[in-house]
Formats: structure tokens, C-alpha cells, sequence
């Protein structure tokens, strides 16, 4: 097997640890008391390096154009673990001189110290986990940060020297005003950051938020609601100097985070740590998910995924058109097939589809229907 072949070629290294489980969130992540035997959270670089080894050898070392670090928060293992992590992606794999180095942090997990060492360490665009600036709504999240932790961990990272600072924002809880929103936007914007995403909440099965919605202890998010707050965010960001690249997604020139494109072009990437994901040429998989069973297969030598697939073209062609048209970069026409093309043109009468975009060779839903895209996505895939 040859470099070339995985070009471009990106890393994900996932940390597993949480201090406290969020309401919300159905990530793959473990608070100390539930890692079990074999798993520390002060010698676990040591065992994603393990599988880092095996990595270069099964894809003959090719160039790194991205590294993300996510989690979890990777921040609880220290700026030392992390950039030990970093130094063992330099010792398997040739990294690209202007390659993309991303860790994402809880606001309240980051000191300007900690910020300065991980930017010192190679780290170059920080995503932090603010959620929302209101503290009805972080506690109704059950996120442990203030208020203001996260626009002054954003401003800490700008000092420090940060290229990159991404703002993660959840709009649609329970109890949300379009107050809070705007208050959230505005720290965003304050805080100076080239990113933000933003996210309606999604209410996952087997959560706490979950439980406390089917009691009726809190109410579903209002779709309607999740609209008027998604214009809102887009509006007051378009005012900033932002652009939507993707549907929950907003940057400055240049601060589009070419991580996730990898990801929405469905490119190599390689998944380090429990639960993460893999896609290498067609053929995709996921490891362990608990970090004691992942520990035990690498350090007995076994293989590490729970679940492998290799991709059918139709499956390949599905993702594509999925991936795309939630991207204002949208789809090549040349991507359809007959089936899909008058498709598409349907969708243009509807006022789904960018006329101008489909005259020129690209499907794209419109800027103002673009909530709208798993639809269009259903209605053209048919």
C-alpha cells in the first residue's frame, strides 16, 4: 500500500474522559469512576500511541494533513499528555508543514497556562464547548462551566497565540429565550473567535434529558423555535463578518475548519481511542467502545474494531450526496445519476435547489431553505 493512495489522510484521537456526564450528551465518554481495569486517565496517550504504531504500518505512513483531538474532554489528561500524543503522531507519520492541529476543551478545563503549553506543544485551533452564555440554560444542559468561562478561555487562546478558535453553541433547550441566544451569539462575536457551530438540541434515547422529557419534566424542543433561532444566529454572524459553509456551521476567511471537510467530503481519516471511527478507502470501521475492552485488544494484540464495513458504490454515492448537500459547496451535477438529475430539477421549481447553482453545474439547496436539506436530500436520493 502506497501514501499517495490515502491522500488527503487526517488523524482523530479520541479522549474518553468527563469529569461529569452532560444531560444531553450520548457521546462515547466515561467519567473516572466507570473507565475499569487496565485504563488511567494519566497514562491513556500511552495507549492511543500503541494504536498510532499500528496505524502507520497498516497504511505505509501517509502525510497528515489534520489532527483533531475531541472527546470527551482530551483537556483533563493535561497539556503534557496532549502534546506527548502529538510527538507520537511525529514518530509514525510525515505531517504536513501547514497541517491543522485542533483539540477541543471545556471552558472550565482550560487556565491561560494550560492554553499557552498546548500552543507551545503544536496545537494551532481550539474548539471550545461553550453551549450557551445563559445560566438557565447551562444548567438545564447540566454543563458545569459559568457563564463567562467560555469568552474568556476564547480570548486566553487569541493571546496565547491561537491561529484558529472555534465557539460550539447549542441553541433549542428547554426554558431558552431568543434573549439567550443573542446574549450567546454576542460573546461569540466579542470574543473574536474565526468559528462557531451552532446545533439544535437533539434529545438522544438513553440520556437523562431523554428520561426527564418522556416524565414531562422538561418539554421537547420546538422545531418552529429551532428555525427562528437558527435565523437568528445566521443573521447576527452574517453582520459579524461570518459565512455559512455548512448547515450548522460559520467562519471568517479562512477559519473554516478543514478537519470537518474531510469528514463532509468523506476523504481518509484514521480513529484513534474507544468508539472512534474510521474510513479509509471504502471500507470503514469502529473500535472498541469501552476504554477497558480497547485497552485489553491493544495490549493483547488483537484487533481493535467492533464493527468493519467495506462501502457498496451505491452506499459510497448515498453518502455523497448526503455529505455535500449540507455544504454550500454542494454537489457536482455530474454526481447524479438520470434518475436524480430531473430530481433535482423538480427540487429547483420548488425553490429547494439554487437555480443559478444547478445552470453552473452544482446542486446546492438555498441559502433560505437550507434547514431544509435532509429533505431535499430524501426527495433527490428518491
Amino acid at each position: 500500500m502506497t501514501a499517495a493512495r490515502y491522500a488527503p489522510f487526517s488523524l482523530y484521537i479520541h479522549i474518553p474522559f468527563c469529569a461529569s456526564i452532560c444531560g444531553y450528551c450520548d457521546f462515547n465518554t466515561y467519567t473516572v469512576q466507570e473507565l475499569g481495569a487496565g485504563v488511567s486517565q494519566g497514562t491513556f496517550h500511552e495507549l492511543l500511541v500503541k494504536e498510532l504504531e499500528i496505524a502507520s504500518r497498516s497504511l505505509n505512513a501517509p502525510s497528515v494533513s489534520t489532527i483533531f483531538v475531541g472527546g470527551g474532554t482530551p483537556t483533563l489528561i493535561g497539556a503534557h499528555s496532549l502534546t506527548s500524543i502529538l510527538r507520537g503522531i511525529e514518530n509514525y507519520f510525515p505531517i504536513d508543514a501547514d497541517a491543522e492541529i485542533t483539540t477541543e476543551a471545556n471552558p472550565d478545563s482550560v487556565d491561560k497556562k494550560m492554553l499557552t503549553e498546548l500552543r507551545e506543544g503544536g496545537f494551532n485551533r481550539l474548539s471550545l464547548g461553550m453551549q450557551s452564555a445563559a445560566p438557565n440554560v447551562l444548567a438545564t444542559l447540566q454543563r458545569t462551566h459559568t457563564a463567562g468561562a467560555s469568552g474568556q478561555a476564547a480570548k486566553w487562546a487569541r493571546e496565547v497565540g491561537f491561529e484558529h478558535v472555534n465557539l460550539d453553541l447549542i441553541y433549542g433547550t428547554p426554558g431558552e429565550s431568543d434573549s439567550d441566544v443573542r446574549d450567546s451569539v454576542d460573546v461569540c462575536i466579542d470574543a473574536d473567535v474565526d468559528h462557531v457551530a451552532a446545533y439544535s438540541l437533539i434529545v438522544e434515547e438513553g440520556t437523562a434529558m431523554a428520561r426527564a422529557v418522556h416524565s414531562g419534566a422538561l418539554p421537547p424542543p420546538d422545531d418552529d423555535e429551532c428555525a427562528d433561532r437558527h435565523a437568528i444566529i445566521d443573521t447576527m454572524l452574517a453582520g459579524a463578518g461570518f459565512s455559512w459553509y455548512e448547515v450548522a456551521n460559520w467562519a471568517k476567511p479562512g477559519g473554516a475548519s478543514r478537519h470537518n471537510q474531510v469528514y463532509w467530503d468523506n476523504a481518509n481519516w484514521w480513529g484513534v481511542g474507544p468508539g472512534a471511527h474510521s474510513h479509509i478507502a471504502g471500507t470503514r470501521w469502529m473500535n472498541y467502545k469501552h476504554p477497558s475492552t480497547y485497552a485489553n485488544a491493544l495490549e493483547s494484540g488483537a484487533d481493535l474494531y467492533a464493527e468493519i464495513e467495506k462501502l457498496t458504490p451505491e452506499q459510497v454515492h448515498v453518502e455523497k450526496v448526503m455529505l455535500a448537500l449540507r455544504t454550500r459547496a454542494g454537489l457536482p451535477v455530474a454526481e447524479l445519476n438520470a434518475q436524480e438529475l430531473p430530481r433535482a430539477q423538480t427540487l429547483v421549481r420548488h425553490g429547494l435547489l439554487d437555480p443559478n447553482a444547478l445552470e453552473n453545474g452544482v446542486v446546492r439547496v438555498t441559502d433560505s431553505q437550507r434547514l431544509l436539506a435532509d429533505r431535499v436530500i430524501r426527495e433527490l436520493l428518491g
